[in-house]
């Protein structure tokens, strides 16, 4: 059984399972094709990916362009994280606009991310183990980004600039007014 909330952007969801607990620890059912497509969206999803990260670790701002655009199911199993997706929809009335989610082993929350948005996530843990189902298979040559930092979008990744750690592609992606939107 799950909670759906709808955020300010649509068709971004946060998703809160329920979660069964005694003294022994806790139960919950992570997902369920039937009661997502009830509930959420009528997705099939292919790939299940994995990451390991140390705290202040910045992700993203990441996007497959089409043909292989992906549709995301997150969620932390280890440590916390803030999640962010960028509404890049050239056509939307939120393009440009953001939703921010903390996910953590704790509150257990998933963060569904349709087509037509860019990805990342902040380490705000010691660690974190962050898990992902996607729609498509992920495809190198379709690869898409936009600046994490990006000034326009003057999203607070709640890590401060000197403990903030970025790969070198992640440090150099474009604005988002620099790029053409595919979608």
């Amino acid at each position: 059984m799950i909670n759906v909330i709808d955020t300010k952007i649509e068709g971004l969801k946060i998703i809160e399972p329920k979660v069964f607990g005694d003294s022994r620890g806790y139960f919950l059912e992570s997902f369920s094709q039937r009661e997502f497509e009830e509930k959420v969206a009528n997705v099939k999803f292919v790939q299940d990916n994995e990451s390991r990260s140390t705290a202040g670790v910045v992700r993203g701002l990441h996007f497959q362009k089409p043909p292989f655009t992906q549709a995301k199911l997150v969620r932390v199993v280890r440590g916390a994280v803030l999640d962010v997706a960028v509404d890049i929809r050239k056509d939307s009335p939120t393009f440009g606009q953001y939703v921010s989610v903390e996910l953590t082993e704790d509150n257990h929350r998933q963060f569904y991310i349709p087509h037509g948005f860019a990805h990342g996530f902040a380490v705000l843990s010691e660690e974190a183990v962050f898990q992902y189902k996607c729609d498509n298979y992920y495809a190198p040559q379709s690869e898409g980004a936009i600046a994490w930092n990006d000034p326009d979008l003057a999203i607070d990744w709640h890590v401060s600039p000197e403990n903030r750690i970025l790969s070198e592609k992640d440090a150099n992606h474009p604005r988002l007014k620099d790029i053409i939107s595919p979608f």
